[in-house]
């Protein structure tokens, strides 16, 4: 066992105990974050025009702030893209997580101080919980990849946007920095085939272990290596036991 897995155990256990605890208040916490997301958020214009400071219940706020997509937020959106505090949430957002879906076109979704802990956070947390349950914690001693957007960032109104998952890549903790691919430089591509190769060419020979990213990207990664290594991706990593996924 290796430094990295080794001290890794504890604070895997400490997590672990902390979320299976933590399941036993669900409902409580659920209440009081719900409360606590009213009291700031009717300081705000959106809680001002939607009268949140008079929401006591989930549903009371059920009923002030029904389901509506993104068309129905966009106006609020172009106010903070003009750089207006307080519309949505306090302050202006440290970032805009910028994507396309089949509906609406482009969205510029606002991240805030107080939730970027939940993108990183959560993420770090399940696979600490999956080390402290299973008992395997080999995986980070050895090479893991993030399949994500590029980390380059624009700035819309000021605040720096781009996809979520290139945004993650740059809250990924420095002790797996050193056992991270692909490179900084390969992770900037835009056109997602020549990005594929690059990332092929860094990875196949390496000890990879953990391999993180959406579906479809994962799906293409694994297509491309059995394509060149003419072997199942068990074979071409033996030691992968990993997979992580979102979207």
């Amino acid at each position: 066992m290796k430094i990295k897995s080794f001290l890794a155990r504890p604070f895997a256990s400490y997590v672990y105990k902390t979320v299976q605890k933590g399941m036993t208040t669900a409902v409580a916490d659920q209440e009081a974050i719900l409360k606590e997301l009213l009291r700031v958020g009717s300081q705000t214009v959106f809680g001002t025009e939607h009268k949140l400071g008079d929401v006591k219940t989930y549903e009371e706020f059920k009923q002030a702030v029904p389901v509506r997509d993104y068309e129905q937020f966009a106006s609020y959106i172009n106010l903070v893209k003009e750089g207006r505090h307080n519309i949505l949430w306090k302050g202006l957002p440290i970032y805009f997580a910028k994507t396309s879906g089949t509906t609406s076109g482009v969205k510029y979704i606002p991240i805030s101080k107080d939730s970027i802990s939940n993108h990183i956070n959560t993420a770090r947390n399940a696979l600490l919980c999956y080390m402290a349950s299973t008992g395997n914690s080999a995986f980070s001693d050895g090479k893991l990849i993030f399949l994500s957007g590029s980390p380059e960032l624009e700035r819309v109104g000021g605040i720096p946007t781009g996809r979520l998952s290139g945004i993650v890549n740059h809250h990924v903790p420095g002790y797996l920095r050193t056992n991270q691919l692909p490179s900084y430089e390969t992770n900037c591509i835009e056109d997602w085939e020549t990005k594929l190769d690059k990332i092929v060419g860094e990875t196949v020979d390496q000890d990879m272990r953990l391999i993180s990213g959406i579906p479809p990207w994962v799906q293409m990664y694994f297509d491309r290596l059995t394509e060149i290594k003419k072997k199942p991706v068990k074979d071409i990593f033996p030691n992968f036991s990993v997979l992580v996924h979102g979207g």
